[in-house]
């Protein structure tokens, strides 16, 4: 029973995140041999404020 965790920042639409699940599914499916139906997907979805890259948040770049 696979368990796949996609970590992102927010704003993507839901047929975009649509797509990404039935895509990870299908990969870890194919390579690892599970069915489709025991593969899980969670999305976490991040603000800008909450992500931060060289000490400086994403939100406070313009």
């Amino acid at each position: 029973m696979p368990y796949v965790t996609v970590k992102m920042l927010e704003g993507r639409t839901d047929e975009q995140k649509k797509a990404l699940v039935e895509k990870v599914t299908e990969a870890v499916s194919e390579t690892t041999g599970a069915p489709k139906e025991k593969v899980t997907v969670f999305i976490e979805e991040m603000s800008k404020n909450h992500y931060a890259v060289a000490g400086k948040r994403l939100s406070d770049e313009n």
